[in-house]
């Protein structure tokens, strides 16, 4: 059996394409509507995060002979969980990464290391700033943005519970909130921005499944500001980008078992 750690829709695919290619899968996800999504593929999938001592155990109770890592490009942690814990159960590993975007070189794109640097970086700067960069390092840029004279924050997130009451404890007015569920295309993007007045905006660089064209083109058309945060450098041998080359993949390393 396989074990893919997957949530986003590019896993989805992922773990479809082995499905079809004969494997029996174990999907794990974070969130209950990442379930739903694996769930109506005929995939079995458990809910919740796992620590390494988890997941080596749960790989070894369910006789797991491989895990893929389908994770988003910027889920850093549950990457080196999942990679120590195969080390630990001794099974294969492989890294299915989205395709990282082309972005142009451009005088108004500025690149960043981590969030911290980007945070620092959008402190400097005078007007409104918007952040697409999710919910999870969001006080990392309330702790150096919120209150500074001249420049408002405006937060753009999944519309989730927890993800306002995370904005009501850093104090983000819900005037600054952008609750909405993308794909978002370039004119939504570029009604946004207007209808804010926005002037800088903050990314990932998550790929194109990720909608970071959409992003620059709107910000682009407008003339505005960009920090991009680079992805997290993955120092993995069996590295791959497509669902093809994941199922090519795994058959070359489970035939060799």
């Amino acid at each position: 059996m396989i074990f893919i750690m997957a949530g986003t829709s590019d896993a989805r695919e992922v773990a479809i394409a082995l499905k079809d290619a004969g494997y029996p899968l174990l999907a794990s996800v974070v969130t209950e509507s990442g379930a739903a999504s694996i769930s109506e593929a005929g995939i079995p999938v458990r809910v919740g995060r796992l620590t390494i001592a988890e997941m080596t155990a749960l790989l070894q109770e369910k006789h797991i002979s491989l895990l893929v890592d389908a994770t988003h490009p910027f889920a850093e942690e549950a990457s080196k969980n999942a990679h120590a814990a195969a080390e630990q159960a001794g099974i294969p590993y492989v890294r299915f990464e989205r395709q990282a975007s082309k972005i142009a070189e451009d005088e108004r794109i500025s690149f960043v290391a981590d969030y911290a640097e980007a945070a620092e970086l959008a402190s400097q700067h005078k007007g409104v700033v918007m952040l697409t960069t999710g919910s999870k390092t969001l006080a990392v840029f309330a702790d150096k943005l919120l209150g500074l004279p001249d420049l408002r924050m405006i937060a753009r997130m999944l519309p989730r519970k927890d993800n306002m009451e995370r904005c009501e404890q850093l104090g983000i007015e819900q005037k600054n909130i952008v609750a909405m569920q993308g794909p978002f295309s370039k004119e939504l993007n570029k009604a946004l921005y207007r209808q804010f007045g926005v002037t800088l905006v903050i990314t990932k660089e998550s790929g194109k499944v990720g909608s970071v064209d959409e992003k620059l083109e709107a910000a682009r058309e407008l003339g505005l500001e960009v920090i991009v945060i680079e992805r997290p450098k993955q120092d993995v041998h069996d590295l791959v980008h497509t669902k093809e080359d994941v199922v090519a993949t795994v058959t070359k390393l489970m035939e060799g078992k």
